[in-house]
């Protein structure tokens, strides 16, 4: 056996370095390169012959005469993950998904694993972090007796691999793919060299075989996947659980999807019984307040494919010299810019007021779709008078006062309509040609406006 070779690999990139340098030279982060062992036999790769490639080599054609034919999908029996996945699991695809301890991710997955059993799938759940006894117990309290799931507990790649081939499964869950290791690195699981290497290797075997591989990733204190970076590269799908454990409602998000939309989230329960997909997501971000309170302000969001109205909460209060600017779901640096154009433009001055921002629901708002409800919930606060009852807006407001169009904004105003809201604030290039049946639409330019609209409707 060949001497043990000290090598240097980039915690962001994966790339490796035969000496430790202060930057990595393949994506120049600085401090991320750190030490592992590799074991190679002289002359020999040690990607064996059955894993050469992720796709079958092809002779050279002009992308117009290539057949393209859609993935055909399996549905996992869970209709909130179907959307999330684009559909349902695909032949041959690698999933990872992430999320805090204790969140929801084995059992989700289990009960996946359940649903599709049952309806006639081969499927193994391979875990490196519990015994099979524990995944009993925890099925047995899921109320999934009688489950006929393959259960292996392992985390030796190469038996992993082999029962892979021997089971062939439609699906396979790896939970966790940090507990895995390889046999060919010396370096201990979880190390960077050996996340990297085993989930090549899943990789590799889930295109060669056919095989949905799902890998379950810890998170760091930060809320990030651990390992490499080129872990997410690598597969075709990355999902990440989110949520308060303090709460029952879990999020699904994705973040990548080779085969659906990105951005798609789905909208999970915790029961006694697992969790269970919430039909109608908007209500959880909607408080339910028996009359109208200052400071709250409903706008719609879109998530993926999906609408979602989500209530802005906005506390105004007496500040001292340092006043405090604090948002939760809403990034904080966009909310003392608009705080600056609501002075500068509507006359309205917080700069000795404590300012305090939330989305109801745990729900995180990146789109700038936002600007205008937050504005007009600030406002509502420091005047003490709450918006009309069945009031909306949504639209971004500019450095220059203006308010701009959100995208999409049909389906917004539909899906408001919908659920029995009756006055709404929009940018005028998102008012409908045809009126929208039960909802007056006010149409505006500038922030001034929208704030005029809304004293006029107080």
């Amino acid at each position: 056996m060949a001497k043990d070779k000290t090598i240097y690999t980039c915690t962001e990139c994966g790339g490796i370095s035969p000496k430790w340098l202060g930057k990595c030279p393949h994506c120049n982060a600085w401090n991320t390169l750190i030490e592992s062992a590799a074991e190679s036999a002289a002359g020999k790769n040690r990607y064996s012959p059955q894993f050469q490639s992720l796709a079958k080599a092809s002779e050279v054609i002009a992308l117009a005469d290539i057949e393209a034919t859609d993935m055909t999908r399996t549905p996992t029996g869970h209709e909130e993950l179907d959307r999330v996945l684009g559909g349902g699991i695909v032949e041959g695809g690698v999933v990872l998904i992430g999320g805090d301890p204790g969140i929801g991710k084995s059992t989700l997955l289990l009960q996946a694993l359940d649903s599709l059993q049952r309806a006639g799938q081969n499927t193994l759940y391979v875990t490196g972090e519990e015994s099979g006894a524990q995944v009993a117990l925890r099925a047995r309290r899921l109320g999934l007796d009688g489950s006929r799931v393959l259960v292996m507990a392992e985390i030796q790649l190469d038996k992993i691999l082999a029962t892979l081939q021997a089971t062939r499964p439609a699906i396979a869950v790896i939970d966790s793919i940090q507990t895995v290791y390889s046999d060919q690195l010396t370096s201990a699981p979880g190390s960077v060299a050996q996340v990297r290497e085993c989930a090549a290797h899943l990789t590799r075997a889930a295109k060669a075989s056919g095989v949905c591989i799902v890998l379950v990733g810890h998170v760091t204190k930060e809320g990030a996947l651990a390992g490499p970076r080129v872990l997410e590269h690598m597969v075709d799908t990355v999902l990440y659980f989110e949520g308060d454990t303090h709460s029952s409602f879990r999020l699904v998000r994705a973040i990548k999807n080779r085969f659906g939309a990105v951005n798609e989230i789905g909208v999970f329960a915790m029961t006694e019984k697992g969790l269970k997909g919430v039909s109608n997501p908007s209500a959880i971000f909607l408080s339910q307040h028996s009359e109208p309170v200052p400071g709250s302000c409903v706008m719609v969001t879109l998530e993926g494919t999906r609408p979602l109205l989500v209530e802005i909460q906005a506390l105004v209060d007496s500040g001292g010299p340092s006043p405090r600017r604090l948002s939760v779901g809403l990034d904080k640096d966009r909310l003392a810019m608009l705080l600056a154009v609501l002075h500068r433009h509507a006359g309205v001055a917080c700069m000795d007021q404590d300012v305090f921002v939330n989305a109801v629901g745990g729900v995180r708002i990146s789109e700038p779709a936002a600007d205008l409800a937050v504005m007009l919930a600030i406002a509502s606060s420091l005047r003490g008078k709450p918006l009309p009852k069945g009031f909306l807006a949504f639209g971004e407001v500019g450095l220059a006062g203006e308010v701009r169009p959100a995208p999409r904004g049909q389906e917004r105003l539909k899906e408001a309509a919908k659920l029995g809201f009756s006055v709404a604030v929009v940018p005028k290039a998102n008012a409908p040609k045809k009126p929208v049946e039960g909802l007056t639409i006010h149409a505006v330019e500038r922030i001034e406006e929208a704030l005029e609209v809304v004293r006029s409707l107080s």
